[in-house]
């Protein structure tokens, strides 16, 4: 709706007249001037922190200091926040999903494949966001699913989410079948290795990184998209259980709610490709000088 112009007096300031249209302007965009942020630029914060946090991880036998690993406790739910966004958003959501496999799959060979060729004992790769957003992201479609279900009355589709929720869970079974294999000495150990990498591959929730807990805040997240305030309550109830359990570097993850608080709700340039490579190979360089220059 056009904004009616606002008659000026002579005795009211034009200083004044032009606060009061860009009041009302604000207003009717429904943004606020704190909101600055779009995805794209809440992503660059998080992969810069990322960085930080990932040289801890590799250099921290050789005396990487702390506060590296806690300026990067804030990564987890800024990506999370921002996969429930684009989820919300993509034109293609199935698509989405299996990118995000794929991606999930890739990183797990790749950082085997990266540990079978450079062996570090200082440093264990379990670095695999990529199905943390993969879980987080399969819950988000069914949610979907289950609240298009109710409101159409399809007890089809409702009976749909509520099964398709128990596959992940289902998915761990390959990891215990391999657990009582490894106990058979008659195995040869490369076998046992290969085995547990394929279990890996499954999309389960006990070997996503961040645990249960990460996924669930990228669900809450999705549901409550439209009201900030929730979301950041439920990101600092998770972090006041996390301090509770006697975490004290994880809790501050916290802090991801400056710049979700700061999200303007626009989509930035994207830069999709970008964020799915630099994952992979900032970690692979990273772990790679480690090895060289200090295994």
């Amino acid at each position: 709706m056009p904004i009616c112009p606002i008659r000026r007096k002579n005795n009211i300031p034009k200083e004044r007249v032009r606060m009061t249209v860009n009041k009302e302007m604000a207003l009717q965009s429904g943004t606020n001037r704190w909101e600055i942020l779009d995805a794209t630029t809440l992503k660059l914060v998080a992969v810069a922190l990322m960085f930080l946090n990932h040289i801890h991880q590799m250099f921290v036998h050789v005396g990487a200091p702390v506060w590296l690993t806690m300026l990067g406790r804030p990564v987890f739910p800024i990506f999370l926040f921002v996969s429930a966004e684009s989820f919300y958003h993509t034109h293609n959501k199935k698509k989405y999903l299996q990118r995000l496999l794929l991606a999930s799959w890739g990183m797990t060979l790749f950082t085997v494949a990266l540990q079978g060729v450079l062996p570090n004992a200082d440093v264990v790769l379990m670095n695999n966001a990529f199905g943390t957003f993969f879980i987080a992201v399969f819950y988000m479609m069914l949610w979907d699913i289950l609240v298009d279900g109710i409101h159409k009355k399809k007890p089809a589709r409702i009976a749909k989410a509520v099964l398709c929720g128990f596959l992940p869970v289902l998915g761990t079974i390959p990891l215990f079948f391999v657990a009582g294999l490894s106990a058979n000495q008659n195995i040869p150990f490369p076998v046992i290795k290969a085995l547990i990498t394929a279990a890996m591959l499954v999309p389960n929730i006990l070997t996503i990184e961040g645990g249960v807990a990460m996924a669930a805040l990228g669900v809450g997240f999705y549901i409550f998209r439209k009201h900030r305030i929730v979301q950041i309550i439920l990101l600092l109830i998770l972090s006041a259980v996390v301090y509770l359990t006697g975490d004290h570097i994880q809790w501050m993850m916290c802090f991801a709610a400056v710049p979700l608080a700061l999200y303007n709700g626009e989509r930035g340039k994207g830069m999709k490709n970008f964020f799915y490579l630099f994952y992979p190979l900032h970690i692979g360089v990273l772990y790679i000088v480690s090895t060289l220059c200090f295994g």
